[in-house]
């Protein structure tokens, strides 16, 4: 009994073995390491990228923006495009010097291969070479950890380093001085996410700045205060309309316009009801996730409350985190409510928007 052979590649597809497979990925590692090594260093120049569908032109020198704006067939090639995003995604840096070392020691490879060297023998040496590099960075580092100074120090060469073949390069000193400064207020903690950056249009780069606190990029409420000390917040995710019957279409038949109206009050005086319970928190500052409609937003403006509505879900996650309160949507036992606290609430001017 014989088995028919399986067909496992598509038809146009080809087949290559031994010495054809192994100079196939030689040569494509390698031309990717000779497509972005022009870019890196101090000298580096900057490369035009134009779009095949769409046109769209784009300047950069930037390893890894590269690599994914090109097509690739050939597998060695991919695994050095792979090796850039990977870099790009742990360190953030070093790019394109991680792919023109990679394209580099294929280069030296290939030689050996040719003379005959097996390529066991070649992975050995690479290994054994990695090892002893590794040892050299290890004697020649110096650990300023317990110099604050020095410790910052050694950071901002770093941030200026990796700024200087960005598009910040003319504000290295600026921007690295900030990069700094942010990162160290995280403590240790390694989740970028809770470096907030705002982007407002106009002004120059080195216009840019670091707040000492948190900024929400929205309005207070109209004729409410604009500054509070030790300020008491709630952090809150719920409904503050009052027409539930306008807002979301209900019909509704009613013997004369005094009913609708009666419907009218009821509405409000829940809402009132509603605003009373969040006042009797103790709280200065409302924090709303949702929209705060114009009568709750009227009853904080007689209380001398400070509301701040639409503040979406990644705001309200940041407040909570930054001023120790709770997210809460029930307001009925103000004792299990844990609020926020901090020294200074105010509405501050960033380019044309408050």
């Amino acid at each position: 009994m014989s088995l028919a052979p399986v067909q496992i590649f598509q038809d146009n597809a080809t087949e290559e073995r031994a010495e054809n497979a192994r100079l196939s990925s030689f040569i494509g590692a390698i031309a990717v390491g000779d497509l972005v090594k022009s870019t890196l260093g101090p000298k580096g120049m900057d490369k035009i990228l134009q779009s095949a569908s769409t046109g769209e032109v784009m300047v950069t020198n930037d390893g890894a923006t590269i690599l994914k704006s090109i097509a690739l067939d050939n597998a060695a090639a991919k695994v050095l495009v792979n090796i850039s995003k990977v870099q790009d995604d742990e360190v953030g840096d070093g790019t394109t010097s991680v792919c023109v070392l990679a394209a580099e020691l294929l280069r030296e490879a290939e030689r050996l291969v040719n003379q005959k060297i097996h390529p066991q023998t070649i992975i050995e040496g690479f290994r054994i070479a990695s090892a002893a590099a590794y040892k050299a960075l290890e004697a020649a580092a110096v650990d300023h950890s317990q110099d604050k100074e020095l410790f910052r120090a050694d950071l901002v060469n770093i941030a200026k380093t990796t700024l200087s073949s960005k598009v910040l390069s003319q504000d290295k000193e600026h921007f690295s001085k900030i990069a700094v400064d942010a990162v160290l207020r995280l403590k240790g903690s390694t989740n970028l996410e809770n470096i907030q950056i705002i982007k407002k249009v106009g002004g120059r780069l080195s216009d840019s700045y670091l707040d000492e606190g948190f900024i929400l990029d929205k309005k207070i409420g109209v004729n409410q205060p604009k500054r509070i000390e030790n300020a008491t917040i709630m952090i809150a995710n719920t409904p503050m309309d009052t027409d539930k019957i306008k807002i979301f279409g209900a019909r509704i038949r009613v013997e004369g316009t005094g009913k609708l109206e009666e419907l009218e009050r009821a509405e409000r005086d829940k809402m009132r009801a509603k605003v009373e319970k969040i006042k009797d928190h103790g709280i200065t500052c409302f924090v709303n996730r949702q929209l705060i409609y114009n009568w709750p937003e009227q009853l904080f403006a007689d209380a001398g409350v400070m509301s701040i509505e639409h503040a979406d879900f990644d705001g309200v996650e940041r407040l909570s985190l930054v001023t120790g309160g709770e997210i809460t949507s029930t307001f009925d036992h103000p004792e299990l409510v844990r609020l926020g606290h901090c020294d200074l609430i105010e509405e501050v001017i960033i380019g044309e928007d408050k």
